[in-house]
């Protein structure tokens, strides 16, 4: 079934990737929800009859993965129903796209298993019980992720068309925008985790650490979102690679000494959102020299504030948390009132232009 998987998924990617690349966005939509409706369907459909056999769960996802590769072929036909002519092979350009594509596969796979060893060392030291809990939190942070990467979907085409010239302020004008709405969704925090609680009361104990958890789409979103957005459209996959083996290399050890040498679960989850900020921070640093731009002020005013929802999510239970952390987020939009009102302005000229 691996296997299978394998295939289906692979020769997908390359057409998505390809309607992506060229900006056809609608059929890329399209693959991706027959997909994901199909294999709803599906499922929902062995729930009402009562089938309660995963292997067939199992069959139901791969089913809907070949669908919508059969309509992702009709979608691009004109690449693919067509006939071989080997000379016109290019050795170099397939070495070449090899190059980049390694660079970018070991980045993700870095990127994935940063967060992934953190999981490895909870499931090791302590029990499944334990290990389900966390994960039903991650998940939950995980939700938000979903529709942040469908805007870094069209993005990145977008940004491969656009002059070079103009992607630093781009950068910033998106980047303040897309920070007031992940800081302003942390609000959301405190109703989720009292509707999470009276629908799931035997987890009640875990959505604690969603106090620490739930920033992570900050930094998450961020970094997809943007910073690798803009280090790919800048050819910068080498870079991309780099900063992810040193948060991963910092996972490792961070991972050891929470999980095996302390044995402490808080510090073990804590350092969930301080790696994908770390690598968030360094991510931008680097970026930010590319584009010749300053983010300090940007990025410690990030720090402060998801600080102080960790610490108000953590430290007190109480409903009044909602209002601080609101006090808190107009004050964030009060210092960034400037930039704010820049970067409106930006969007007007981009829109006339």
């Amino acid at each position: 079934m691996i296997a299978i998987n394998l295939f289906l998924f692979n020769v997908r990617s390359m057409l998505l990737f390809i309607l992506q690349g060229t900006n056809r966005i609608k059929e890329f939509a399209q693959i991706t929800m027959i997909d994901k409706i199909l294999y709803i369907v599906l499922i929902i459909s062995f729930l009402f009859f009562d089938v309660r056999e995963f292997k067939l769960l199992v069959i139901a996802d791969l089913m809907g993965k070949f669908i919508s590769m059969i309509y992702a072929m009709y979608c691009c036909k004109d690449i693919i129903f067509q006939k071989i002519n080997l000379f016109y092979f290019n050795i170099r350009e397939a070495v070449r796209n090899i190059n980049v594509g390694i660079k970018l596969m070991f980045a993700n796979i870095a990127s994935m298993l940063i967060i992934g060893v953190v999981r490895f060392g909870i499931e090791r030291t302590w029990d499944v019980a334990t290990f389900g809990k966390v994960s039903l939190v991650l998940s939950i942070s995980n939700l938000m992720m979903i529709f942040i990467n469908a805007i870094g979907i069209i993005m990145f085409p977008i940004l491969r068309r656009t002059d070079d010239r103009k992607l630093a302020n781009i950068y910033l004008t998106v980047k303040d925008f897309l920070m007031i709405i992940l800081l302003g969704l942390l609000i959301a925090y405190f109703p989720l985790k009292v509707v999470l609680s009276a629908w799931l009361p035997k987890y009640a104990e875990s959505l604690v650490y969603m106090a620490i958890l739930f920033p992570m789409f900050v930094y998450e979103g961020k970094t997809v979102l943007l910073i690798n957005t803009y280090l790919k459209t800048l050819r910068k996959e080498k870079l991309m690679l780099k900063i992810n083996l040193i948060s991963l290399s910092i996972s490792i050890l961070l991972t050891f000494i929470t999980t095996m040498v302390y044995r402490n679960l808080d510090l073990a989850i804590l350092s969930i959102v301080f790696l994908l900020a770390i690598r968030s921070v360094i991510a931008e640093l680097y970026l930010s020299k590319i584009l010749s731009i300053s983010v300090s002020k940007d990025v410690i005013l990030e720090l402060l504030i998801t600080i102080i929802f960790i610490l108000l999510g953590w430290l007190v239970d109480a409903w009044y948390t909602v209002l601080i952390y609101t006090v808190m987020y107009i004050l964030y939009l009060l210092l960034k009132k400037k930039d704010i009102a820049k970067s409106i302005n930006n969007v007007r000229i981009l829109v006339k232009a």
